[in-house]
């Protein structure tokens, strides 16, 4: 399982959720392009084979990941997944926002989060109902699971 939170930027910033860019949205802040979706799939998968987690890999104290494209952060996670023995079989995402609507974009975010993968990565988009900071609308957050297997059962 894996999880990411990010408020919104005070800064100009671009969104970015699942690889896709959101034109017109304000971005969240954070060290690299902050993308909670592409954070929290490789959380997942980091944890399910036992790798640790995304700020061990990348920490938010390295220059060399300020500004990074999350999908490039996910590439390097699934390398070392697949350099541990295990295969990705699929992730399943739900995101907690108010704003932007996800449905419109879902395709892309998917298509984008599973050409990475190498696997199937579904997205759900889910609002807090005026609950906490996110139901305010502060930031975004994702949950993600991901189930592995073995490269041998492929």
């Amino acid at each position: 399982m894996g999880f990411d939170v990010h408020p919104f930027a005070t800064t100009d910033r671009p969104l970015v959720l699942g690889g896709v860019r959101f034109e017109g949205e304000r971005g969240l802040a954070g060290h690299s392009d902050s993308d909670v979706v592409a954070h929290a799939v490789a959380d997942a998968l980091l944890g399910a084979a036992g790798l640790g987690d995304i700020g061990m890999h990348f920490p938010d104290t390295d220059p060399a990941w300020a500004g990074a494209d999350s999908l490039r952060l996910l590439a390097e996670v699934t390398r070392l997944v697949h350099e541990a023995g295990w295969a990705v079989a699929n992730v399943d995402c739900s995101v907690v926002l108010e704003a932007p609507k996800l449905a419109p974009r879902r395709d892309e975010m998917q298509s984008a989060l599973s050409a990475v993968v190498g696997a199937a990565v579904t997205v759900k988009g889910k609002r807090a109902e005026s609950l906490g900071a996110l139901g305010r609308g502060e930031g975004i957050a994702c949950w993600a699971v991901a189930l592995l297997e073995g490269e041998e059962a492929r």
